[in-house]
């Protein structure tokens, strides 16, 4: 039971164990791809074939065929029920998404389901600036185990980039520090990255950092000097590594 799936709801909770008071790993978005380990009426135990993270999903809304075409390029998307008919429903920032028509302001993707163009970029397409990229979360709440605008993780907000660029990185920060290549110079530059035990934030320039910050409980910009006395002093955490954004 191990072919390859893609889900089709809007969002959803990857649980460590098949109850929703288990603990929130991760999420799966719109248009990922996974495979099924095992399954039962309510629950089926998914590899995410992004990032090979394992976890439970609830048993439903997902497919066996998927030509995604297009990818969310806006934090949210909305999604129309028709042309000009709204919904109350959005699709995250990254869904990949099928078309079933188009025409010249919209797509449908699905029954009841239609998002608009300029929400939208073709599926091969590359955000080079990573600045506009990670601000389109600010003031976006911290939540553990989250990936979207309803809630993200500091290695979330780092790994939807590549996510979108369709390129690997790992999801948690203990394998992101491994991945990542360390930076010689000790100088602070745009595109660095800053690795503490557990937790990540990316340079915005000389002085500035972005990250999904727990105390603050939101993803926020704050000063690199500031950041890092700042976690030493109340977590007792100093910095592991610094490497850089490559893509």
């Amino acid at each position: 039971m191990k072919n390859n799936f893609y889900f089709k709801g809007n969002i959803s909770n990857i649980y460590k164990e098949p109850y929703t008071s288990s603990e929130v790993t991760s999420q799966i978005i719109y248009g990922e791809k996974f495979k099924i380990f095992s399954k039962n009426k309510n629950w089926i135990k998914i590899k995410s074939t992004y990032d090979n993270y394992v976890g439970y999903i609830k048993n439903k809304q997902y497919i066996k065929n998927f030509n995604p075409k297009y990818k969310v390029n806006t934090l949210k998307a909305k999604i129309y029920i028709k042309p000009n008919s709204v919904s109350n429903s959005y699709l995250p920032l990254g869904s990949k998404l099928s078309v079933e028509k188009e025409n010249k302001l919209y797509i449908k993707i699905d029954k009841n389901k239609w998002i608009k163009k300029k929400d939208i970029k073709e599926i091969n397409h590359k955000e080079k600036n990573f600045i506009k990229f990670f601000t389109k979360f600010l003031k976006v709440s911290y939540k553990w185990g989250g990936k979207t605008y309803k809630g993200i993780d500091c290695s979330a907000l780092l790994q939807i980039f590549f996510y979108y660029n369709n390129l690997f990185y790992p999801r948690d920060t203990k394998d992101q520090i491994k991945y990542s290549e360390k930076k010689i110079s000790k100088k602070f530059k745009t595109g660095d990255i800053i690795f503490w035990k557990g937790h990540v934030a990316i340079c915005v320039n000389s002085k500035q950092l972005i990250h999904a910050y727990g105390p603050k409980k939101k993803v926020l910009i704050m000063p690199i000097k500031e950041t890092i006395k700042r976690i030493l002093d109340t977590a007792g955490l100093e910095v592991r590594k610094i490497s850089k954004i490559k893509f």
